[in-house]
């Protein structure tokens, strides 16, 4: 697309959760006063203390009545987006693991240098990566090197769950976010592999991945299934299994 600049482009923040109580009162905590994004909290379904976490915040929030998935909650939020006029949208974890302020890092490429899609990386230069699982130090470069090979853009972390981007791809040819296949992972990879392939303006910037010292609940991703929900969609597209 390579739209345009404009620094007046309205960005959200979609914070998306499923019980992670106190990690996300944490997230909530530390949104900055002073920012250039709005927030949304999208619940998806949760059973713990979340709901009650909600009250004590003033972000719109929206609650799920029955647990569908994180590219269900992305595709509520980007739903809101669309109703209430906003032109781009960041979506963000709240695990605890990211810092919602440096969503400020991913928006900002869109509105002054017209990026079209923002990807997050712990490896970049400023990145950080704090008690990273060992699994995981093995696998994100080796999915990220699988990603290259299936979609030829060559970024260094396909897996971080911070990105941004505009509005405006959900609607380009061909993409068609509404389809069940995509209410886990693999909508944003999905997403992903269409920015690749409609060549948009691309970029990557350091972010941070806190991971907690303990290594308890540190993810809710399932060691076979969840990787393989996330590289699925290459996979299919790739092989014109799925549109």
């Amino acid at each position: 697309m390579n739209l345009p600049t404009d620094k007046n482009l309205r960005a959200l923040t979609a914070i998306v959760v499923y019980n992670e109580g106190e990690k996300l009162r944490r997230t909530l905590q530390t949104i900055p006063a002073d920012r250039t994004f709005d927030v949304l909290v999208v619940d998806d379904a949760s059973t713990d203390d979340v709901a009650g976490i909600l009250r004590e915040f003033d972000y719109p929030s929206i609650t799920h009545k029955v647990n569908s998935g994180v590219g269900r909650s992305i595709k509520t939020a980007i739903e809101y987006a669309q109703k209430n006029g906003y032109q781009i949208i960041a979506i963000a974890a709240g695990n605890g693991k990211m810092q919602i302020q440096e969503a400020e890092k991913l928006i900002a490429p869109i509105r002054e240098e017209g990026y079209d899609y923002i990807q997050g990386s712990r490896y970049l230069a400023g990145g950080r990566y704090e008690n990273l699982p060992l699994f995981r130090r093995i696998a994100i470069p080796i999915f990220t090197w699988l990603v290259w090979l299936l979609t030829g853009y060559k970024g260094t972390d396909a897996t971080c769950g911070f990105r941004a981007y505009r509005l405006s791809i959900v609607d380009l040819p061909g993409v068609n976010i509404g389809q069940d296949w995509l209410d886990c992972y693999e909508l944003e990879f999905y997403l992903h592999y269409y920015a690749t392939k409609k060549k948009l303006k691309i970029k990557e910037v350091p972010v941070a991945m806190l991971y907690p010292e303990s290594m308890e609940n540190y993810s809710k991703i399932k060691a076979v299934t969840g990787w393989w929900s996330m590289i699925r969609p290459w996979v299919f597209l790739k092989l014109g299994l799925r549109k």
